[in-house]
Protein backbone atom coordinates (compact mmCIF):
# COMPACT_ATOMS: atom_id res chain seq x y z
CA UNK A 1 0.00 0.00 0.00
CA UNK A 2 0.88 3.36 -0.22
CA UNK A 3 3.35 5.10 2.84
CA UNK A 4 0.35 7.04 4.06
CA UNK A 5 -3.41 6.98 3.87
CA UNK A 6 -5.21 8.75 1.98
CA UNK A 7 -9.32 9.12 2.41
CA UNK A 8 -11.17 8.80 0.67
CA UNK A 9 -9.64 5.40 -0.63
CA UNK A 10 -9.51 5.21 -4.69
CA UNK A 11 -11.04 1.59 -4.97
CA UNK A 12 -9.47 1.24 -8.44
CA UNK A 13 -5.78 1.80 -6.80
CA UNK A 14 -5.66 -2.11 -6.49
CA UNK A 15 -2.58 -2.47 -5.29
CA UNK A 16 -3.36 -1.07 -1.76
CA UNK A 17 -5.57 -4.51 -1.54
CA UNK A 18 -2.83 -6.00 -0.65
CA UNK A 19 -2.62 -4.34 2.80
CA UNK A 20 -4.75 -1.36 2.76
CA UNK A 21 -5.11 -0.59 6.42
CA UNK A 22 -1.70 -1.38 7.44
CA UNK A 23 -1.16 -2.53 10.99
CA UNK A 24 -4.56 -1.34 11.97
CA UNK A 25 -7.57 -0.30 10.31
CA UNK A 26 -10.09 2.37 10.79
CA UNK A 27 -10.03 5.81 13.36
CA UNK A 28 -7.30 4.38 15.15
CA UNK A 29 -4.36 7.15 14.89
CA UNK A 30 -4.96 8.42 11.55
CA UNK A 31 -3.48 11.42 12.52
CA UNK A 32 0.01 11.62 11.12
CA UNK A 33 2.80 9.55 13.12
CA UNK A 34 6.40 9.87 13.46
CA UNK A 35 8.01 6.42 13.67
CA UNK A 36 11.32 4.50 12.79
CA UNK A 37 11.16 0.99 11.53
CA UNK A 38 13.97 -1.88 12.56
CA UNK A 39 14.82 -3.30 9.39
CA UNK A 40 17.49 -5.70 10.36
CA UNK A 41 15.69 -8.41 9.23
CA UNK A 42 16.27 -7.44 5.69
CA UNK A 43 19.41 -7.60 3.09
CA UNK A 44 19.14 -3.85 1.50
CA UNK A 45 20.83 -4.93 -1.88
CA UNK A 46 18.08 -7.68 -2.28
CA UNK A 47 15.31 -5.57 -0.96
CA UNK A 48 15.66 -2.72 -3.59
CA UNK A 49 16.83 -5.37 -6.39
CA UNK A 50 13.16 -7.03 -5.56
CA UNK A 51 11.28 -4.19 -5.19
CA UNK A 52 12.75 -3.20 -8.64
CA UNK A 53 11.38 -6.06 -10.30
CA UNK A 54 7.93 -6.14 -8.48
CA UNK A 55 7.25 -2.28 -9.59
CA UNK A 56 7.83 -3.34 -13.25
CA UNK A 57 6.28 -6.77 -12.80
CA UNK A 58 4.11 -7.63 -16.18
CA UNK A 59 6.61 -5.26 -18.47
CA UNK A 60 8.90 -7.23 -20.89
CA UNK A 61 11.58 -8.93 -18.99
CA UNK A 62 9.78 -8.94 -15.53
CA UNK A 63 7.41 -11.82 -14.89
CA UNK A 64 9.36 -14.31 -12.71
CA UNK A 65 7.49 -13.61 -9.64
CA UNK A 66 10.27 -15.01 -7.40
CA UNK A 67 11.88 -12.41 -7.86
CA UNK A 68 10.14 -10.18 -5.85
CA UNK A 69 10.69 -12.27 -2.70
CA UNK A 70 13.63 -11.82 -0.17
CA UNK A 71 14.79 -13.72 2.87
CA UNK A 72 13.65 -13.16 6.29
CA UNK A 73 16.82 -12.51 8.58
CA UNK A 74 15.50 -13.52 11.36
CA UNK A 75 18.45 -12.76 13.84
CA UNK A 76 17.75 -8.98 12.69
CA UNK A 77 14.34 -8.60 15.00
CA UNK A 78 15.18 -6.65 18.14
CA UNK A 79 14.63 -7.51 21.96
CA UNK A 80 11.77 -5.06 21.47
CA UNK A 81 10.58 -6.41 18.28
CA UNK A 82 9.62 -9.21 19.72
CA UNK A 83 8.28 -7.65 22.67
CA UNK A 84 5.66 -6.07 20.62
CA UNK A 85 4.88 -9.29 19.01
CA UNK A 86 3.96 -10.74 22.18
CA UNK A 87 1.71 -7.68 23.34
CA UNK A 88 0.03 -7.45 20.28
CA UNK A 89 -0.91 -11.29 20.01
CA UNK A 90 -1.88 -11.29 23.75
CA UNK A 91 -4.28 -8.55 23.80
CA UNK A 92 -5.63 -9.11 20.60
CA UNK A 93 -6.11 -12.90 20.77
CA UNK A 94 -8.04 -12.36 24.17
CA UNK A 95 -10.67 -11.29 22.64
CA UNK A 96 -10.60 -13.42 18.89
CA UNK A 97 -10.87 -16.22 21.34
CA UNK A 98 -14.55 -15.79 21.84
CA UNK A 99 -15.21 -13.38 18.06
CA UNK A 100 -13.09 -14.42 15.83
CA UNK A 101 -14.37 -17.29 13.38
CA UNK A 102 -13.73 -21.10 13.77
CA UNK A 103 -11.94 -20.93 10.72
CA UNK A 104 -9.82 -18.45 11.91
CA UNK A 105 -8.84 -19.82 15.21
CA UNK A 106 -8.10 -23.36 13.56
CA UNK A 107 -6.09 -22.04 10.94
CA UNK A 108 -3.83 -20.14 13.66
CA UNK A 109 -3.35 -23.29 15.66
CA UNK A 110 -2.80 -25.74 12.29
CA UNK A 111 0.03 -23.15 11.65
CA UNK A 112 1.52 -22.94 15.05
CA UNK A 113 0.66 -19.31 15.81
CA UNK A 114 2.40 -18.70 18.58
CA UNK A 115 2.64 -15.79 21.32
CA UNK A 116 5.92 -15.99 22.15
CA UNK A 117 7.74 -14.98 19.31
CA UNK A 118 7.66 -13.31 15.85
CA UNK A 119 7.00 -16.65 13.21
CA UNK A 120 9.94 -17.79 11.13
CA UNK A 121 8.21 -18.00 7.62
CA UNK A 122 9.66 -21.19 6.53
CA UNK A 123 8.22 -22.56 9.92
CA UNK A 124 4.74 -21.27 8.76
CA UNK A 125 5.46 -22.99 5.36
CA UNK A 126 6.79 -25.75 6.77
CA UNK A 127 2.81 -26.29 8.27
CA UNK A 128 0.65 -24.36 6.04
CA UNK A 129 1.57 -25.81 2.56
CA UNK A 130 0.84 -29.19 3.07
CA UNK A 131 -2.51 -28.39 4.16
CA UNK A 132 -3.40 -25.90 1.31
CA UNK A 133 -0.48 -25.56 -1.00
CA UNK A 134 -0.28 -22.06 0.24
CA UNK A 135 2.85 -20.14 1.18
CA UNK A 136 3.53 -16.84 2.99
CA UNK A 137 6.43 -15.21 0.91
CA UNK A 138 8.81 -12.33 2.38
CA UNK A 139 8.45 -8.77 0.52
CA UNK A 140 10.64 -5.82 0.51
CA UNK A 141 7.18 -3.90 0.68
CA UNK A 142 4.37 -2.14 -1.23
CA UNK A 143 4.04 -4.75 -4.28
CA UNK A 144 2.22 -3.25 -7.06
CA UNK A 145 -1.69 -4.99 -8.69
CA UNK A 146 -0.06 -7.05 -11.21
CA UNK A 147 2.86 -8.69 -8.67
CA UNK A 148 0.79 -8.79 -6.12
CA UNK A 149 -2.37 -10.59 -8.11
CA UNK A 150 0.56 -13.23 -9.65
CA UNK A 151 1.33 -13.65 -6.31
CA UNK A 152 -2.33 -14.61 -5.04
CA UNK A 153 -2.53 -16.86 -8.20
CA UNK A 154 0.30 -18.98 -7.46
CA UNK A 155 -0.77 -19.45 -4.06
CA UNK A 156 1.63 -17.13 -2.47
CA UNK A 157 0.98 -14.04 0.03
CA UNK A 158 3.36 -11.22 0.11
CA UNK A 159 4.24 -10.72 3.33
CA UNK A 160 5.71 -7.64 5.24
CA UNK A 161 8.40 -8.81 7.88
CA UNK A 162 9.48 -5.50 9.42
CA UNK A 163 6.99 -4.90 12.63
CA UNK A 164 5.53 -1.70 14.32
CA UNK A 165 7.64 -0.10 16.90
CA UNK A 166 6.41 0.15 20.36
CA UNK A 167 5.74 3.71 20.26
CA UNK A 168 3.63 3.25 17.40
CA UNK A 169 1.62 -0.31 18.50
CA UNK A 170 -1.94 0.93 18.05
CA UNK A 171 -1.49 2.27 14.60
CA UNK A 172 0.80 1.73 11.93
CA UNK A 173 0.14 3.55 8.29
CA UNK A 174 1.56 0.33 6.49
CA UNK A 175 1.50 -3.20 6.61
CA UNK A 176 3.89 -5.26 9.08
CA UNK A 177 4.20 -8.57 10.04
CA UNK A 178 1.51 -8.92 12.17
CA UNK A 179 -1.50 -7.78 10.17
CA UNK A 180 -0.03 -9.90 7.33
CA UNK A 181 0.63 -13.10 9.51
CA UNK A 182 -1.62 -12.86 12.38
CA UNK A 183 -4.68 -10.89 10.28
CA UNK A 184 -4.23 -12.92 6.76
CA UNK A 185 -2.75 -16.28 6.74
CA UNK A 186 -4.47 -18.24 9.46
CA UNK A 187 -7.29 -18.79 6.99
CA UNK A 188 -4.91 -19.60 4.02
CA UNK A 189 -4.64 -22.99 6.01
CA UNK A 190 -8.84 -24.00 5.16
CA UNK A 191 -8.88 -24.88 1.97
CA UNK A 192 -12.50 -23.37 1.07
CA UNK A 193 -11.02 -20.10 1.74
CA UNK A 194 -7.58 -20.45 0.26
CA UNK A 195 -9.51 -22.18 -2.94
CA UNK A 196 -11.31 -18.72 -2.71
CA UNK A 197 -8.17 -16.57 -2.85
CA UNK A 198 -6.49 -18.34 -5.43
CA UNK A 199 -9.73 -17.42 -7.75
CA UNK A 200 -9.62 -14.36 -6.68
CA UNK A 201 -5.87 -13.85 -7.54
CA UNK A 202 -6.49 -15.49 -10.88
CA UNK A 203 -9.45 -13.17 -11.61
CA UNK A 204 -8.16 -10.07 -10.96
CA UNK A 205 -4.57 -10.58 -13.34
CA UNK A 206 -6.35 -11.65 -15.87
CA UNK A 207 -8.84 -8.56 -16.57
CA UNK A 208 -7.86 -5.35 -18.12
CA UNK A 209 -11.45 -3.53 -17.51
CA UNK A 210 -11.34 -0.59 -15.11
CA UNK A 211 -15.08 -1.35 -14.10
CA UNK A 212 -14.52 -5.08 -12.80
CA UNK A 213 -10.75 -3.83 -11.23
CA UNK A 214 -12.70 -1.46 -9.21
CA UNK A 215 -15.57 -4.10 -8.65
CA UNK A 216 -12.86 -6.76 -7.28
CA UNK A 217 -11.05 -4.07 -5.02
CA UNK A 218 -14.36 -3.65 -3.20
CA UNK A 219 -15.19 -7.15 -2.78
CA UNK A 220 -11.50 -8.04 -1.54
CA UNK A 221 -12.25 -4.76 1.28
CA UNK A 222 -15.62 -6.20 2.18
CA UNK A 223 -14.25 -10.01 2.60
CA UNK A 224 -10.80 -10.35 2.90
CA UNK A 225 -10.02 -7.44 4.97
CA UNK A 226 -13.79 -6.60 6.65
CA UNK A 227 -15.46 -9.74 6.84
CA UNK A 228 -17.61 -11.50 9.28
CA UNK A 229 -19.15 -14.41 9.39
CA UNK A 230 -22.25 -16.16 10.47
CA UNK A 231 -21.29 -19.17 13.11
CA UNK A 232 -23.53 -21.29 15.19
CA UNK A 233 -25.73 -18.29 15.27
CA UNK A 234 -23.37 -15.62 16.25
CA UNK A 235 -21.47 -13.12 14.37
CA UNK A 236 -17.64 -13.76 14.14
CA UNK A 237 -14.99 -11.60 12.61
CA UNK A 238 -12.23 -12.96 10.09
CA UNK A 239 -11.31 -10.00 7.74
CA UNK A 240 -7.47 -9.18 8.39
CA UNK A 241 -8.64 -5.81 9.24
CA UNK A 242 -10.77 -6.91 11.83
CA UNK A 243 -8.64 -9.21 13.17
CA UNK A 244 -5.53 -7.34 13.21
CA UNK A 245 -7.41 -4.43 15.01
CA UNK A 246 -8.87 -4.27 18.78
CA UNK A 247 -10.69 -1.02 17.78
CA UNK A 248 -12.39 -1.98 14.82
CA UNK A 249 -12.90 -5.42 15.68
CA UNK A 250 -14.74 -4.72 18.86
CA UNK A 251 -16.86 -1.66 16.68
CA UNK A 252 -17.48 -4.19 13.85
CA UNK A 253 -19.53 -7.05 16.32
CA UNK A 254 -21.16 -4.30 19.38
CA UNK A 255 -22.08 -0.91 17.41
CA UNK A 256 -25.10 -0.04 16.75
CA UNK A 257 -23.85 2.60 14.29
CA UNK A 258 -22.83 -0.59 11.91
CA UNK A 259 -25.02 -1.66 9.20
CA UNK A 260 -24.81 -5.77 8.81
CA UNK A 261 -25.80 -6.81 5.74
CA UNK A 262 -25.87 -10.23 4.09
CA UNK A 263 -23.36 -10.94 1.82
CA UNK A 264 -24.47 -10.87 -1.86
CA UNK A 265 -21.68 -10.37 -4.16
CA UNK A 266 -23.23 -8.03 -7.02
CA UNK A 267 -24.32 -5.65 -4.02
CA UNK A 268 -20.63 -5.63 -2.32
CA UNK A 269 -19.06 -5.21 -5.78
CA UNK A 270 -21.26 -2.10 -5.82
CA UNK A 271 -20.51 -0.46 -2.12
CA UNK A 272 -18.14 2.11 -2.50
CA UNK A 273 -15.79 2.32 1.08
CA UNK A 274 -13.52 4.66 2.83
CA UNK A 275 -10.49 3.97 5.13
CA UNK A 276 -10.31 6.88 7.40
CA UNK A 277 -12.68 6.11 9.63
CA UNK A 278 -13.99 2.58 11.21
CA UNK A 279 -16.09 0.94 8.29
CA UNK A 280 -20.38 1.93 8.72
CA UNK A 281 -20.97 -1.01 6.68
CA UNK A 282 -20.07 -4.48 6.83
CA UNK A 283 -21.49 -7.76 4.67
CA UNK A 284 -21.79 -11.36 6.29
CA UNK A 285 -21.06 -14.36 4.97
CA UNK A 286 -23.15 -17.38 5.77
CA UNK A 287 -19.96 -19.69 4.66
CA UNK A 288 -16.90 -19.56 3.41
CA UNK A 289 -18.51 -21.60 0.57
CA UNK A 290 -20.66 -19.09 -0.03
CA UNK A 291 -17.74 -16.72 -0.45
CA UNK A 292 -15.39 -19.25 -2.91
CA UNK A 293 -18.69 -20.20 -4.71
CA UNK A 294 -19.65 -16.89 -5.68
CA UNK A 295 -16.14 -15.96 -6.60
CA UNK A 296 -16.29 -18.75 -9.08
CA UNK A 297 -19.28 -17.74 -10.76
CA UNK A 298 -17.70 -13.73 -10.70
CA UNK A 299 -14.49 -15.32 -12.03
CA UNK A 300 -15.81 -17.82 -15.03
CA UNK A 301 -17.55 -14.33 -16.34
CA UNK A 302 -14.50 -12.59 -16.51
CA UNK A 303 -11.80 -15.50 -17.59
CA UNK A 304 -14.46 -17.03 -20.31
Amino acid sequence: MPSCLTAPYDATDIPGMGHPVGGNAGSEGMATNTYSLNHGMIDNQQAQAAQHYADNFGKPGFHDAEQMYIAQNYEGYSAENQTTWTTLFDRQMEYLAQNASDVYLSGAKAINLRRDRIPPVKDINARLQPLTGWQSRPVPGYIPAMGFFACLSRREFPTTIVIRPADSIDYLPEPDIFHDIFGHVPLHADPVFSDFLQTYGQAALNTDDEAHTERLARLFWFTVEFGLIEEAGRLKLYGSGLISSPGEARHALTSAEVERRPFDLETVCETTFEIDHYQPILYVLESFQQLRDAMETYANRLLT
